[in-house]
């Protein structure tokens, strides 16, 4: 295994990451991949993002609104929903379990 894993791990615990970067309100797909860049999983291009959101749409979990603009293109703006929230929630602490049970197997080989 010397491949770098990071990539097909991310496309993972994507989904999740676009619940929890709605949390703090509505917003675009360019201003949410520029919050999950700047959190440090680099850049995440279009072709990446727009399908999660779309995904995330039809499931229920984020609404989306399409915005003209006065200048520019138009955009949509996503929101979390009930639903997406219920799912973060969930999903979110599935995870972290995961993650401390990952730790946990990792540390005791020595792993820091």
């Amino acid at each position: 295994m010397t491949a770098d894993r990071r990539a097909s791990w991310f496309k993972g615990v994507l989904d999740l990451l676009v619940l929890a970067s709605l949390t703090d309100g509505e917003s675009y797909g360019y201003e949410i991949a520029k919050q999950l860049g700047a959190a440090g999983f680099g850049q995440i291009k279009g072709g990446t993002l727009y399908p999660v959101l779309n995904r995330l749409e039809e499931a229920g979990l984020v609404a989306a609104e399409f915005r003209a603009t006065e200048k520019g293109p138009g955009r949509r703006y996503y929101t979390l929903t009930a639903g997406g929230r219920e799912v973060l929630s969930s999903q979110g602490a599935l995870w972290l379990a995961f993650d401390g049970s990952v730790r946990e197997v990792l540390a005791k080989a020595g792993v820091r």
